[in-house]
């Protein structure tokens, strides 16, 4: 019982956070499973279905709000979803310290980069959304799909930031895309291709889900009043943090 508490604690916090700035549920989560005895493969598939409950949780706030637009969802989860796809199927057969340490310093610089512009994300500035702009987003969110089904930590905010610097998006309703998408579509292809491939560890999963479940939906309601400047905050905030584990392990 003490382990399941600790499990729920820990998936509460690691995923109201991440629903409240964008992404960096595995700052938290991941490595608790890890520390607790799992093997990087199973803690890595545990975790990815665990955060499905998260795009769950905060779709049900997120969609009372009625701000995302069908064509952009359908645009996000054909581009990304191959992508995840092929980064799970080779994640389990690449040694990942490296790529982690190389992931952890772009994060950071994502975090840098939003500190440095700063009104960047506050509004709305739709662009690059037909012709050749919409190609290179196109692009940009496979690399990201890649990245999100291989790694753990991080690639959500990389969605975020994404949708903000090249499709002008602001934060809120990029953390809402990110959310929704990554958190159920992306994050559940990238599950069930490693539910497929490795091991889960199923008796853990119940603590984690309601935790996921609970957190994303806080994690949304709080971003819904906050508002662009606090969840901009909270992504650079988060994303250094990221960064910084990413990068020391």
């Amino acid at each position: 019982m003490f382990e399941q508490f600790t499990l729920f604690i820990i998936s509460l916090l690691a995923n109201l956070f991440s629903a409240f700035a964008g992404g960096g549920a595995g700052l938290l989560q991941f490595p608790v499973l890890i520390f607790l005895g799992l093997s990087f493969g199973t803690a890595l598939a545990t975790h990815k279905i665990a955060t499905v409950a998260l795009g769950v949780g905060a779709t049900l706030r997120h969609l009372r709000e009625k701000g995302l637009r069908r064509q952009f969802v359908l645009f996000i989860i054909c581009t990304g979803v191959p992508g995840v796809l092929l980064g799970a199927s080779l994640i389990l057969q690449v040694p990942g310290r490296s790529a982690e340490i190389a992931l952890g310093v772009l994060t950071i610089g994502l975090g840098l980069y939003s500190i440095a512009k700063g009104e960047m994300g506050m509004v709305e500035q739709p662009r690059n959304r037909s012709g050749k702009g919409l190609y290179v987003g196109a692009i940009g969110l496979f690399l990201i799909g890649a990245l999100n089904g291989s790694l753990t930590s991080g690639t959500g905010l990389f969605v975020t930031l994404w949708l903000v610097r090249w499709f002008g998006a602001d934060y809120r309703q990029a953390v809402a895309y990110t959310l929704v998408l990554v958190g159920i579509v992306w994050n559940g292809a990238g599950a069930i291709a490693l539910g497929m491939l490795g091991e889960v560890r199923w008796d853990w999963l119940p603590a984690l889900l309601l935790g996921s479940l609970l957190g994303g939906y806080a994690g949304a309601h709080l971003a819904i009043l906050k508002g662009n400047r606090w969840i901009k905050r909270a992504f650079e905030a988060i994303t250094l943090m990221v960064g910084i584990k990413l990068v020391l392990g």
